[in-house]
């Protein structure tokens, strides 16, 4: 882990993956740290703080920290996601990965995925797990057009469009569920530390 200074009033932990950003912040949180945000990324973690003054207790705290492997926050919400496995990329899932079409959905669907962080679109989130059967690579050719609650794949991660846009992720399927809406606090229904199950809903 590297410590380095990011502004008057930030610390940036650099990490080795994405297991280790997890890990930390479980730490951090757990720590009770006075930090006014932290933001994980795919292989960082942003501190912040109200005063520059509070920014050396803060490195100081963190320096002395041990996060243990694959630890996690125990009061995360869980949030299912009904989905329709439908997409358009799901027969090239089952073969870049060796898995029927049936043990894709089945493997999608089996276990809970955490939102190790957000990015790309307002309510997009980075969704991982320690099951590596369903890690595929983005699509050669990105498409012009993902319709908004279209339900991917790309490296270790899935994902939800929250909004129409261009894309290059494998799709599977799609679902309803509204990923952001201003009138809703927070407006992101998939946070930092969610947990998401995947319901099937269709085919």
């Amino acid at each position: 882990m590297k410590l380095l200074p990011c502004g008057e009033r930030g610390v940036l932990l650099e990490l080795a993956d994405i297991g280790e950003v997890l890990d930390w912040v479980a730490a951090i949180e757990a720590a009770d740290l006075d930090v006014v945000d932290i933001v994980p990324g795919a292989c960082t973690v942003l501190l912040t703080v109200d005063e520059p003054g509070s920014l050396p207790a803060v490195r100081d705290a963190v320096s002395r920290l041990t996060p243990a492997a694959g630890t996690r926050r125990d009061d995360a919400t869980t949030v299912e996601i009904p989905t329709v496995y439908d997409g358009p990329d799901l027969e090239d899932v089952a073969r870049l990965t060796g898995l029927s079409v049936d043990e894709v959905i089945a493997a999608h669907g089996e276990q809970e995925w955490t939102v190790a962080f957000g990015g790309f679109a307002p309510g997009f989130g980075y969704l991982v797990r320690e099951d590596t059967r369903l890690e595929v690579p983005r699509r050669h050719e990105p498409r012009t057009r993902v319709p908004a609650g279209s339900v991917g794949l790309a490296g270790e991660f899935s994902g939800i469009y929250p909004r129409e846009s261009p894309g290059g992720w494998q799709l599977i399927g799609r679902t309803d569920v509204v990923l952001f809406d201003l009138d809703r606090e927070p407006p992101a229904l998939l946070t930092p530390g969610t947990r998401v199950r995947f319901v099937e809903a269709g085919r």
